[in-house]
């Protein structure tokens, strides 16, 4: 009975944080799916990532807020539908609803079948940048989860390695904790810039941030 009573006093605080999160609001009234993309809107405006006519892939896209804040980036005036300026290549193991000019792939990107199914989507053009908001379902066990966490970034990372521009640019989600220095590790043999963030938009209790690397060394 302890546990059930935990577990309702647990859901009853997040329900009150959610209910009460200004960006939860401002996602509602602003029509984004979720607030995470204030997370990328902030990444973006400090890092100056995203601009019209680029090719942007975002991994770990549902529920799509941010394929949505690229699509807004993409048009005229920040419309939410209409022409676009640019290419939105999405994928998410999760249903996803349609936007109006997002390609998307459904599958794991852990799957090499999946993996060809994004390659062809890309068709060879070199990608802007990619944003990943990718996480594993978590078990509560740090060295495992690590492990988990790890291996999506370091997928992110190769494929970034293998479609970016010289130039492009990386964004990653990670969590502090068991692993991290590790991957910051990998980020800076990978990228020329470096950058750790933690949005406002991203809860004060949550371990998460995100790595933005920028400009892809050359391998050898």
């Amino acid at each position: 009975m302890k546990i059930k009573t935990k577990s309702k006093k647990v859901n009853k605080a997040w329900l009150h944080d959610h209910l009460t999160d200004p960006y939860v609001k401002l996602a509602q009234k602003e029509g984004y799916r979720s607030r995470a993309a204030y997370k990328l809107k902030e990444i973006d405006e400090e890092m100056q990532l995203i601009r019209p006519g680029q090719l942007v892939v975002d991994l770990g896209a549902a529920p799509g807020a941010w394929s949505q804040y690229v699509r807004r980036k993409f048009a005229g005036a920040g419309a939410a539908a209409g022409e676009l300026d640019g290419t939105i290549i999405a994928l998410d193991l999760l249903d996803f609803e349609p936007i109006e000019g997002v390609t998307f792939i459904q599958g794991d990107f852990r799957e090499d079948s999946v993996l060809e199914r994004l390659k062809e989507a890309v068709g060879g053009r070199p990608v802007d940048v990619v944003v990943s908001d990718m996480a594993p379902n978590l078990s509560g066990i740090e060295v495992s989860d690590a492990a988990r966490i790890a291996h999506l970034v370091e997928l992110a990372v190769e494929f970034a390695q293998a479609h970016l521009k010289p130039e492009g640019a990386l964004v990653c989600k990670v969590f502090h904790g068991s692993g991290y220095s590790q991957l910051v590790e990998l980020f800076k043999r990978t990228f020329r810039m470096v950058k750790a963030i933690k949005p406002k938009a991203s809860r004060d209790r949550s371990a998460e941030t995100f790595l933005v690397g920028r400009g892809l060394k050359r391998v050898g």
